[in-house]
């Protein structure tokens, strides 16, 4: 059986990385192609223990590098529980976040040294980077606003300050720059439907999934 390809969502609060997970998930299963979807922190049971104390509590918690520590916690059951078992029986997985949120909000919103991140994500995932990164690029004002609509309230993320946000923003930038051959820049202030057809556009031409009359 082939193996399955792995595809993670990246971007900043707002700019709709669930639902585009989701709307992906479903044109892949009109292709005939098994997905499931899954998230970061969380993604399996011991990881979605440690993304409750990631998400709640007061913004200065947790230090930046015991924040950076704690992800990767959870990305390695995620991986090792989730991710792998599902690629190796041909199941395409769709990640909402993935070790390139931990380099931009860590590293570049708040300071964490690289080369210490760079190990320590070595270290979760091994070998288990996605095939293909969609990142969706949204401002923060506008993010901001679409997180203040929502119901439920507000993540401790959500709570940290713009200046942050920016960083962080600009952070998902120079990820994609750096390494575009796995990474594809999305306008997320398109609409759903729209920035859905962008990235299946991407989808499309990475894997060579051949479009359907009428796709």
């Amino acid at each position: 059986m082939a193996r399955g390809q792995f595809i993670s969502f990246e971007g900043g609060e707002g700019a709709g990385k669930s639902t585009q997970s989701r709307l992906l998930c479903q044109r892949l299963e009109t292709f005939g192609i098994e997905a499931l979807v899954t998230r970061e922190p969380g993604g399996s049971t011991g990881a979605e223990e440690i993304r409750t104390l990631l998400v709640s509590g007061q913004v200065d918690r947790w230090d930046p590098l015991t924040e950076a520590l704690l992800h990767n916690a959870a990305r390695h059951d995620h991986v090792q529980r989730t991710i792998l078992p599902a690629l190796e029986r041909g199941v395409w997985v769709i990640t909402d976040r993935f070790l390139d949120s931990t380099l931009a909000y860590q590293g570049y919103g708040q300071g964490v040294d690289f080369n210490k991140l760079n190990r320590i994500g070595e270290f979760a995932v091994g070998a288990a980077m996605p095939d293909l990164t969609l990142i969706l690029d949204l401002p923060v004002a506008e993010g901001f606003a679409r997180t203040e609509r929502r119901a439920g309230g507000v993540s401790r993320y959500e709570q940290m300050d713009r200046a942050m946000h920016e960083r962080m923003r600009q952070g998902f930038l120079s990820i994609a720059e750096a390494k575009s051959a796995r990474c594809r820049l999305i306008d997320a202030a398109l609409d759903i439907d729209s920035v859905h057809q962008a990235v299946w556009h991407s989808v499309q031409e990475r894997f060579k999934i051949e479009a359907k009359q009428n796709d």
